[in-house]
This record gives structure tokens, C-alpha cells and sequence, in this order.
């Protein structure tokens, strides 16, 4: 498939933000992108003829209930015929930020054993408790797996801005260590949060902004095809937009985040 051709869905409801971010990326990238409102694919846009799915940051439907909730039942009780037969057809999905929450919520990840009725992981409030709008730093965990990382080397540093107040995710107490080890066994883990140096924040804030258990920050579904994080690459894409920019002496062209619109780009050019 040509960058030309393909057709990215933004997928957007009341509260959702960034998606003209995101669209202009995949512009950048010379790929068709539309923002399209989840009423309209309910009322006869075919989820079907895109090429991928974004679900993009904000807070859908005030975040009520839990972030991401309602939009993840509305999607599954209207669109979860389809959405099944997209994953099927191994079209990638991206969840940033309440985008991920939505991939919980609605069970697609972690997808530890397919896509499960009940969600298997939260991202809970942040701990400590507020909205944190900062820069932070990842690193790559993934060894090849999620395809939305495969131009990016293993354990490379990004920095990437976050912007949420419910960004911790957990597992239940219990199944910690199981869950864990099986993202590991399967190479979902994808970024954790460290310092500027690769190391691990162990839980300690502000390297980690909000208590992430093993201070993970995105996953990837069993096949790689399915990737949330709670970070924003959209707002690392240009040099410009890095905060640090106007101290530099020469700001580049691109910022860590366009690494992985990239790399989704380029598994759709090579896959289709």
C-alpha cells in the first residue's frame, strides 16, 4: 500500500482533544487522515474502509463513571462487530492518553487472552492525587513486537509530554506478578518511565507522574497490532513544539513522537 492510500479514522466524541494533532502527523507523514465523530460511523461511515483507528486524548464524556468508560461501552454495545472484525483484519489501533483508557475499558488491552468482557488492568487516579500537564521520559521495553515502535531501538530514551489526572495503571493486587511476567513472556510491556539517564523511576514520583505499577506508561495487545499510552507523541512531533526549544541553539525538524507515527505508517506500506 502507497502512504497515499491510506485512510486513518480519528476517532472523536464530547471531550475528546488532540485530534487535529494527531491528523496533522499523519499529514506530515503524507497519509489521508479524517477526524470523524463516532455518530457518524454509527450512522453509516464504514469503520471498515479505514486502514487504522485512533482514539485520541481528552476527557470523553467529562470522565465520568472512570476515564474512558462510557466512550469504551458505546463503542463495544455499537461498533463491536465491527471493531472485532477491524483487529481481525490486523488493521493497527492507537489509544493515546484517554485513548488508552478506552482500549482498557473496552478490554482490547492488555488482551491477555483475546479481547476480555471485563477490563483486566485500570488506569486509575494519579497518585499524588491531581492533573500533571509535564514532559517525561520513556523507554523503550518492547523487543520488536508492538508495530508502532519497530523504527524506534530498544531501550531508547523519548521524551514525550503527558497531560491526564487518571494515568496509573494497576492491575488487581493479586494478579500483579501474574500479569506482569505475561507481558513480559508475550513483549507487551512497551514504555516505562524513567529519568533523562534510561533509569527506572521505581515508582518514584516525579520520574514516574503518577504511580504507574512497574512504572509502565503503554502496552501493546498480544499481536502488537493494539497499543495505548498515556503519554502524547502528537505534541512531541515538531522540534517546535518541544518545551525546551526557544534554549536550544538548533532546534531539529522532529520531535521522539514521530517515531511512532512512523513506524504505524510504515507497517501499513509494507503490510497492505
Amino acid at each position: 500500500m502507497k502512504k497515499e492510500d491510506i485512510k486513518v479514522c480519528i476517532m472523536r466524541v464530547g471531550g475528546t482533544n488532540c485530534d487535529a494533532e494527531t491528523k496533522r502527523a499523519f499529514e506530515d507523514l503524507g497519509v489521508k487522515a479524517e477526524v470523524v465523530h463516532l455518530n457518524q460511523i454509527i450512522k453509516g461511515k464504514n469503520l471498515l474502509n479505514y486502514d487504522a483507528l485512533v482514539f485520541p486524548g481528552g476527557f470523553s464524556f467529562g470522565d465520568y463513571v472512570r476515564a474512558g468508560a462510557i466512550w469504551a461501552k458505546g463503542i463495544v454495545a455499537k461498533l463491536g462487530r465491527d471493531l472485532k472484525k477491524f483487529v481481525e483484519q490486523e488493521k493497527p489501533v492507537l489509544g493515546i492518553c484517554n485513548g488508552f483508557q478506552v482500549l482498557v475499558e473496552a478490554g482490547l488491552l492488555p488482551g491477555l487472552d483475546g479481547t476480555s468482557k471485563y477490563p483486566q488492568a485500570a488506569l486509575a487516579t494519579n497518585e499524588p492525587i491531581g492533573y500533571r500537564c509535564i514532559w517525561v521520559h520513556l523507554k523503550l521495553e518492547n523487543s520488536g513486537r508492538c508495530i508502532f515502535t519497530q523504527k524506534i531501538p530498544k531501550e531508547k530514551v523519548l521524551r514525550v509530554p503527558i497531560a491526564h489526572a487518571e494515568g496509573r495503571f494497576m492491575f488487581l493486587k493479586e494478579k500483579e506478578s501474574e500479569y506482569l511476567q505475561r507481558l513480559y513472556d508475550s513483549d507487551q510491556l512497551v514504555f516505562r518511565y524513567c529519568n533523562e539517564k534510561g533509569e527506572y523511576a521505581d515508582g518514584r514520583y516525579p520520574v514516574n507522574p503518577n504511580g504507574a505499577f512497574h512504572d509502565i506508561a503503554g502496552i501493546c495487545s498480544p499481536d502488537g497490532k493494539i497499543f495505548g499510552l498515556m503519554p502524547h507523541p502528537e505534541r512531541a512531533y515538531y522540534g517546535w513544539q518541544l518545551h525546551d526549544w526557544t534554549r536550544r541553539t538548533r532546534v531539529p525538524e522532529y520531535g521522539d513522537g514521530r517515531l511512532i507515527f512512523e513506524s504505524m505508517t510504515e507497517y501499513l506500506t509494507k503490510k497492505f
